[in-house]
């Protein structure tokens, strides 16, 4: 659904992307990680035609995006970093104007309306002015813009940033809903256990360009978890081990004659993932200087 290809930007001397390549398919929720100024909020720009890339190509659908521009930027609904809402008119009105300016006219667009507020539990808050709601209805009223109309590809920037546990639930329980759907969505965070509730696939951002992607259990496999074990005799002090093999570690134990009280194993989750893709990054870092210089 989605195809961006090598796409570079500059901002003065500043690459902001440097080769950011990432495919997204139907019914896919990819997960776009990184630190601030890895190049996410960029991409999310450029596909939305905010912002044109120095190089590169989008695809949305069939549709080039940087040629048929407005037709292709109809299959998708974007809910951005910052809250882009009218204040002074209800949630109502500012899905109406959203689903006006989507295509939707008439009975249909005050469906689609209706079904969108359900479905993020602004039902009963749906007239009242948007400079009135709390911050959470808020961030409620922002991803329904970007939802309104079914759009087949949602790009969702830090869409749960500030937001309570009901706003965060509601939201989740809404990205879920469309990607079974068949929506394809991009939801880029700094909350990583969304990213595990979602069941996403991974693309970790870094200066720029996309440097792993994949499951998180393709991109885990290989990682050390760690193994916990306390002992029968209290003056033995807890044990903790990093292991790829807790079975084979646990045995040698074992072998030495020594008597677990307890054992615990931790598995490689998405933050082990983040801490060694960042620390490989770094590693590479001086060299890839060199090579733009």
């Amino acid at each position: 659904m989605l195809k961006a290809d090598e796409l570079v930007k500059y901002y003065g001397r500043r690459r902001a992307l440097d080769g950011f390549t990432l495919t997204v398919a139907p019914g896919e929720i990819v997960g776009l990680i990184g630190h601030n100024g890895a190049g996410k909020t960029t991409f999310v720009e450029i596909v939305t035609g905010l912002v044109r890339p120095d190089a590169g190509r989008i695809r949305i659908g069939t549709h080039d995006a940087l040629r048929s521009g407005r037709t292709a930027r109809r299959l998708l609904g974007v809910a951005p970093q910052e809250t882009a809402l009218y204040g002074s008119v209800s949630a109502r009105e500012n899905l109406r104007l959203l689903a006006g300016l989507a295509g939707l006219r008439g009975r249909r667009r005050d469906a689609e309306i209706t079904a969108v507020l359900e479905e993020l539990h602004l039902t009963a808050v749906a007239d009242r002015a948007v400079g009135a709601l709390s911050g959470g209805q808020r961030r409620r009223v922002q991803a329904a813009t970007a939802m309104v109309g079914s759009p087949p590809l949602l790009l969702l920037d830090e869409p749960t940033a500030g937001a309570d546990p009901h706003t965060r639930s509601a939201l989740l329980a809404a990205v879920r809903a469309r990607a079974e759907a068949g929506a394809a969505v991009v939801y880029t965070t700094h909350y990583l256990p969304e990213l595990v509730d979602l069941d996403a696939t991974l693309a970790l951002a870094r200066a720029g360009r996309v440097v792993a992607r994949g499951t998180q259990r393709e991109l885990t496999r290989d990682l050390p978890g760690e193994l916990r074990v306390t002992f029968a005799d209290p003056a033995e002090p807890e044990l903790r081990t990093p292991t790829v093999d807790p079975g084979a570690d646990l045995a040698a134990l074992l072998a030495e004659g020594r008597t677990p009280a307890s054992v615990d194993v931790r598995r490689p989750g998405l933050d082990d993932l983040y801490q060694r893709l960042e620390a490989t990054a770094d590693e590479r870092q001086p060299e890839r200087h060199d090579a733009a210089a």
